[in-house]
């Protein structure tokens, strides 16, 4: 099942939603292959999220010890404007209480 991640900023949450289900949380951990997926067509609002084909590798509000697993290698970043990521593709994210979401290397 294909999992969606996006951020609320209306409510300074990240939304993880599939076709049946969603759920909100402060963070995320995401150790498992991910890709973007952009609505750019969609009239009023369009979006970006990151996508994955799974939950297994999604956990919410992790330990602070799981964080320091990896190395914060640098930022993915979405530019709401063009509706385009600085990468596409990857293994490993951290989405932070704060909004930023960054890319990840296991130590």
């Amino acid at each position: 099942m294909k999992y969606k991640i996006h951020r609320c900023n209306c409510r300074k949450l990240w939304s993880i939603q599939t076709n049946k289900t969603k759920f909100t949380a402060l963070s995320v951990l995401l150790d498992g292959s991910w890709y973007t997926e952009l609505k750019p067509q969609r009239k009023y609002n369009p979006k970006g999220f990151v996508t994955t084909k799974g939950k297994q590798g999604i956990m919410v509000n992790p330990p602070l010890e799981e964080v320091e697993k990896f190395e914060k290698v640098s930022k993915l970043i979405y530019d709401k404007k063009n509706v385009n990521f600085n990468v596409s593709e990857g293994n490993s994210l951290f989405f932070a209480e704060d909004g930023t979401c960054y890319l990840l290397k296991k130590l």
